[in-house]
């Protein structure tokens, strides 16, 4: 099963002890080591956004992100692991997991209802 992760960070978060964090380099080698990470990047900051909508037939653009969220995504990464229980796993190794926030979507394969 195929996952999006999307990597966020929380603006309000302090940071404290952090030790035994682990290296976003470290992760992504150890997961591409795995073929569990399919690809994956940091993303430009929300105020390079650009939101796209249609309404009456009408496309409607805006800049920045649409939604109201405290969480920033910085990031993504495609998964393919056996079910959700194995992508918390990888999600939990992240370093941003530590600090920020981590939310899995499963993939739907075009088709497929």
């Amino acid at each position: 099963m195929k996952y999006l992760m999307l990597v966020c960070i929380d603006p309000e978060f302090t940071p404290g002890q952090d030790d035994g964090k682990p290296e976003v380099d470290d992760w992504a080698g150890e997961m591409d080591g795995k073929g569990i990470r399919l690809m994956g990047d940091r993303t430009r900051p929300s105020s390079a956004a650009t939101t796209v909508r249609v309404r009456d037939r009408e496309v409607l653009v805006t800049d920045g992100p649409f939604t109201e969220t405290k969480d920033v995504i910085c990031g993504f990464d495609v998964l393919e692991c056996e079910d959700l229980d194995q992508a918390i796993e990888v999600a939990s190794k992240h370093p941003m997991a530590w600090t920020g926030a981590i939310e899995l979507r499963p993939v739907w394969p075009w088709g497929v209802d």
